[in-house]
């Protein structure tokens, strides 16, 4: 029950695996099947993973060349079996496709996969980007091969498939990217995999039936782990307590929202989880990791104590130092969501769930047998424990009537006197050590059809060679919906066709065209059809609309590139709140009446620029191009709400209460950074543009290299370093480098905080500047001071477009410091006060934000 073991050489999924698969296979020339698997069994030993015998059983099968539906408990070993369902598929000169249902594990087995089969053998498609697009193997995104298999069908060079992760299959926004492979690639040998697959008789039968293979199902009901269970009804820091007294940690506690794992962590601090030298332990492997303000300082006090927090809203490198940690055996306890186990490799020996209902954005409802046993199947990993422990808490209030009740004794006036039942939180679901027992004994459920029709799925048809109608006819009525709902989809389909029968994106040929087509999509879809950004021409459209010369110009750009991403709910939400709250207090002082304030109140939503001008050309838009009808166009102010609040990450993240969800957050920006980058053709961007593509670009960096780091190094594969095994989603974070190697992006991070302090002082908000001043620098009773005479000459300070003028910024660059003059807006335009300050370069790139010191506020010449 020890940490997890080690071994020499290579790795798998955290197992060593020596030597490297691609020196011991001849892989493809002179290979043989039974050489190959041979070869690689023996290999799979040598580098202490023998095969297990479900392992054994699905290889066997798809090197005789059936379909295999994996259906084996988490921690089998399904990994394996794919890699040797690609050796196979080398061998005998077919393509082979893996996919997964996040761009994470896409990334990760690709990296993975160009360590064991040599980089030149496998490629990666995703919405961002393409590496070695016409590699053998190939990984990618469900979606990425489902619109490949609408747009070639059986002409698609695609030899075999690996879906990872197949009970997506039933996912009601997704699942149509995992269905449509199997209805359209005939010519493909099939390996679906997942722990919680439940009946699959229905694809075996289908599978045989389209491709003409035999297709074995492997459900290997015993874990190589044994899981055991057991339902609590003590306390949650008692049970905490006896899952470190009896051994059973690392323990993986299991909430459903963001916010009650990480009230769980600061709960769990009074425990002492480790020892002095386990503590030491901890704070070497953690070493110069850098924390950010707000959770960041949260975080590190809380892995030093033992305790992890794993959830979507924080930063990557958060997540990666948690993980890391775990893997090495130094946390006790990680408090996460339910989230965890798509393609996470941490070593967990306990699961506990903090509860068996959740919320599934519509109501809340007890767990389903797939989703208990997605995240029981966490406990227990092959290589590390020898058994893993299940645990469920009963409902708390539960927990303290029953100890309220046994303090009371047998005494029946007592309990009735003294024990006051405590009533369930408000939306409570009932959960019993029944409905435990009921979740443990139940199978998952049979996969549900989650078919979809699209206006990107008719053109990708529509456009493949041959007869495409009779194609989407055949997709329309072999998908695997039931009859009242394909002839839902069927009329959808064809009130689509018309619409783009009469936009003229396709016409019907009285004589089949050179490629045999009856249907002619009318447009170029490689060029101006993007299957995963689809609305990314709209922003072509759209800035040919705009005023080059506006000085807004640049920010308008964003604003369209900001229109076409998903909305950040949770940031969007927050901005609506504080508006709200400032709203109130305003009409409050304008003694505005309670009900006007409501009124009021109901007319706000969150920031829009440029509404009614790309609502217009959007309408515009979708009159010439009908596919758009399946997206909205959502009009925002994120990345431009930063940067006109001259606000740093840490800034906006406390401004707006983000710390639970600055993970989100960062990721926007980064998509946002994205689409400057690729969305915006060359001729529009002004030096302006590539300034805020700059600026936006270092500020994520800054925060979190990893988000961007891989994505420059997947767009550039001429420089990829062709040994390089792993990628940089997997390093511990050591920083992004010097932040004043980008002069153009540092000068606008000195320009914009130099306005923030602009509009602090016309607030008067002197406290809230000397914070921001370097420590025990300024006071906030020297600033008011060093502002008096300002104030006994002016009444206000400019902050509008006028003020933040580079007119009004002289920077005089040095080797280790600049020198900058900010001169205030004042309402005469003498324009004789400046602020002087000095950029530190060094603490700069140490710090990860300008670090400016703040020398003197007059009007001295």
């Amino acid at each position: 029950m020890g940490g997890p073991p080690v071994h020499g050489g290579g790795r798998w999924r955290g197992i060593d695996l020596s030597p490297r698969l691609a020196d011991v296979l001849p892989i493809p020339d002179d290979a043989d099947l039974d050489t190959l698997l041979d070869v690689f069994t023996d290999w799979a030993s040598a580098g202490g993973r023998p095969l297990y015998p479900a392992q054994e059983e699905a290889i066997l099968e798809i090197y005789s060349g059936a379909n295999v539906v994996l259906a084996t408990p988490t921690g089998s070993g399904k990994s394996l079996v794919a890699l040797a369902a690609h050796v196979a598929a080398l061998a005998e000169g077919r393509r082979t496709f893996y996919t997964a249902p996040i761009k994470a594990l896409v990334s990760e087995k690709f990296f993975d996969l160009c360590h064991e089969l040599g980089s030149d053998q496998v490629g990666m498609l995703t919405g961002d980007a393409a590496v070695n697009a016409d590699a053998p193997v190939i990984c990618c995104t469900a979606e990425i091969l489902a619109n490949l298999a609408l747009r070639e069908g059986e002409a698609a060079d695609v030899g075999q498939v690996v879906m990872d992760e197949f009970h997506y299959y039933a996912d009601p926004d997704r699942g149509w990217a995992w269905q449509v492979p199997l209805l359209t690639l005939p010519q493909a040998q099939f390996v679906l995999m997942s722990a919680t697959l439940g009946d699959t008789r229905r694809f075996e039968r289908e599978l045989t039936e389209r491709t003409g293979r035999p297709t074995a199902a492997v459900r290997g009901v015993e874990r190589p782990v044994p899981l055991t269970y057991e339902y609590r009804r003590t306390p949650m820091h008692e049970t905490i307590d006896d899952v470190l007294a009896r051994d059973l940690a690392p323990v993986y506690v299991v909430h459903f929202t963001h916010a009650s794992a990480v009230e769980r962590a600061q709960a769990l601090m009074s425990i002492n989880m480790c020892s002095r030298e386990e503590k030491d332990a901890i704070a070497d492997a953690i070493g110069g990791f850098r924390f950010g303000a707000g959770f960041g300082r949260s975080l590190s006090r809380y892995v030093r104590h033992g305790i992890g927090v794993h959830h979507a809203g924080m930063l990557p490198k958060y997540r990666r130092l948690v993980e890391r940690l775990a893997q090495e055996g130094h946390l006790k306890v990680i408090c996460g969501t339910d989230t965890l186990g798509v393609g996470i490799n941490v070593p967990i020996r306990t699961v506990l769930l903090t509860q068996l209902a959740k919320y599934d954005g519509t109501t809340t409802r007890l767990l389903s047998a797939r989703e208990f046993h997605q995240i029981a199947g966490r406990a227990g990993r092959a290589g590390y424990d020898t058994a893993g422990h299940v645990w469920a808490q009963a409902p708390d209030h539960v927990i303290e009537n029953e100890r309220a009740l046994a303090k009371a004794g047998d005494d029946a006036k007592k309990k009735r006197k003294l024990v006051k039942s405590k009533p369930p939180q408000r939306g409570y679901v009932p959960w019993s050590e029944d409905t435990f027992d009921k979740l443990v004994a139940a199978p998952p459920e049979a996969l549900t059809s989650s078919f979809a029709v699209s206006h990107s799925m008719l053109l990708n048809v529509l456009d493949r060679p041959g007869d495409g109608c009779g194609a989407m006819r055949r997709l329309l009525v072999d998908n695997h919906d039931p009859r009242p709902q394909q002839r839902t989809h069927i009329r959808r389909a064809i009130s689509m066709y018309r619409s783009l029968g009469r936009a003229g994106v396709v016409e019907q040929l009285d004589e089949p065209d050179d490629r045999g087509r009856l249907v002619r999509v009318t447009i170029d879809l490689q060029a101006d059809f993007a299957l995963n950004q689809p609305l990314s021409p709209f922003v072509l459209h759209a800035i040919g609309h705009l005023d080059r010369e506006a000085e807004t110009y640049p920010l308008d750009v964003l604003s369209l590139v900001e229109s076409v991403l998903e909305n950040p709910g949770v940031v969007l939400a927050a901005q609506l709140d504080k508006l709200r709250g400032e709203t109130i207090e305003r009409l409050k002082r304008e003694g505005v009446e309670y009900e006007q304030r409501m009124e009021e109140l109901e007319k706000l939503e969150h920031p829009k620029p440029l509404r009614d001008l790309t609502y217009g050309l959007f309408n515009e838009y979708a009159a010439q191009h009908p596919w758009v009808a399946d997206h909205n166009i959502r009009p925002k102010s994120v990345a431009r709400d930063l940067y006109e609040r001259a606000m740093t990450f840490a800034d906006y993240v406390r401004h707006y209460g983000l710390a639970r969800s600055e993970g989100l957050l960062l990721r926007y920006l980064g998509d946002a950074y994205k689409g400057l980058v690729q969305n915006v053709p060359e001729e529009a961007k002004t030096d302006e543009v590539y300034d805020l593509t700059e600026w936006l670009g270092e500020l994520v960096r800054q925060v979190d290299s990893s988000l961007l780091d891989e994505w420059e190094e997947l767009r550039h594969p001429e420089e990829m370093d062709p040994e390089h095994e792993v990628p940089p989603t997997r390093r511990l974070d050591e920083g992004p480098g010097g932040l004043t190697r980008n002069e153009r992006a540092f000068t606008v991070m000195v320009r914009n905080e130099m306005f923030r302090w602009v509009e602090l002082l016309a607030r008067r908000a002197h406290d809230e500047l000397a914070e921001r001043l370097p420590p025990r620098s300024w006071t906030a009773d020297a600033l008011s001071e060093a502002m008096a005479p300002y104030w006994d000459a002016h009444d206000a300070i400019g902050i509008g477009p006028d003020a933040r003028s580079a007119d009004l910024l002289r920077i005089e660059s040095g080797d280790t410091r600049w020198r900058v003059r900010q001169t205030l807006d004042d309402p005469a335009g003498n324009r004789d006060w400046t602020i002087r300050a000095e950029v530190d370069l060094g603490a700069s790139d140490e710090e990860g934000h300008a670090v400016v010191h703040l020398l003197a506020i007059d009007d001295a010449p």
